[in-house]
């Protein structure tokens, strides 16, 4: 199991706006576009990012992520400062349980190795070749996965109770083979067998470190998987059900309602919208 890959399924950028800024000391206004998340890298000087929790200093080649709420950003020490900044266009289910593990605002520490990749994307922001908006998506893709690799190292960090039930002898073997193996027909004597504990063990173990028991969380990690599936062209209810661990349609439509919040079927129709809604406004910009 890869948990941080785990944790970044489904996150993929399309259409991502990028901007490359600099900055002479004042505040910029407010960022308040409804975007899911936004990537912020200093590329030369110093900057103060402020938002929901307080104001951070990030000097050449740090970064920071903004999941949640308004932030702004100034220079740093009276001189020039410049940004280059990745945002992610997400509906409004998308990367739900990585918003979840996350902070409103995190910051990673930087170096000068970080600065030749924040280079390359700062040129190919400016730049206007064929295939520009592609590649910086895969950039931004690539980046958000460093960046959140580097930040859920860091002591301070603070991931959610099922990242760190991984390092659990009792329960770290159970999630795994729940990520490893969604599909399959687990039960709680089951998992607490994987565990080598006995059941009432395992199920109070769990719940204690995770928050939730065993099935509950089974059953949210499936649906995550299924909201992926159900984006793949082609992908009809039944099959998606089966490769998560359903028999049939039915069981799966009500999990998914429950967690999601809406019927599968009306969920691919809303991804199909949302498809169709950005094609027509690229084909407009055309």
């Amino acid at each position: 199991m890869d948990a941080l890959g785990d944790l970044l399924r489904g996150i993929r950028a399309d259409g991502a706006l990028f901007g490359r800024t600099v900055l002479r000391g004042a505040w910029e206004p407010e960022r308040t576009e409804p975007a899911a998340l936004t990537l912020v890298m200093v590329f030369r000087g110093q900057a103060h990012v402020t938002g929901p929790g307080g104001t951070r200093t990030l000097g050449a080649g740090c970064a920071a992520v903004r999941t949640s709420g308004p932030f702004a950003v100034t220079a740093a020490g009276g001189a020039e400062t410049e940004l280059v900044t990745g945002t992610y266009q997400w509906d409004g289910s998308g990367g739900r349980r990585l918003l979840s593990a996350l902070p409103p605002l995190l910051v990673v520490p930087g170096g000068e190795e970080c600065l030749t990749i924040i280079e390359l994307i700062a040129d190919e922001v400016a730049a206007d070749r064929a295939g520009r908006q592609y590649v910086m998506d895969r950039m931004l893709d690539w980046l958000l996965a460093c960046t959140l690799r580097e930040w859920f190292d860091l002591p301070e960090s603070c991931p959610p109770a099922w990242y760190r039930a991984l390092g659990d002898d009792v329960v770290g073997p159970a999630l795994r083979a729940m990520h490893d193996e969604p599909g399959r027909a687990w039960t709680v004597a089951a998992l607490a067998a994987r565990a080598q504990v006995s059941r009432a063990a395992f199920a109070r173990n769990f719940t204690d470190l995770v928050g939730r028991p065993p099935m509950a969380y089974l059953t949210e990690w499936r649906m995550t998987l299924a909201a992926e599936l159900l984006a793949e062209p082609g992908a009809t209810v039944a099959s998606v059900a089966g490769r998560v661990g359903y028999a049939d349609g039915f069981g799966f439509s009500d999990a998914f309602k429950r967690i999601r919040g809406i019927a599968p079927s009306g969920y691919r129709a809303s991804l199909a919208a949302g498809r169709a809604a950005a094609g027509s406004s690229l084909r407009a910009a055309g």
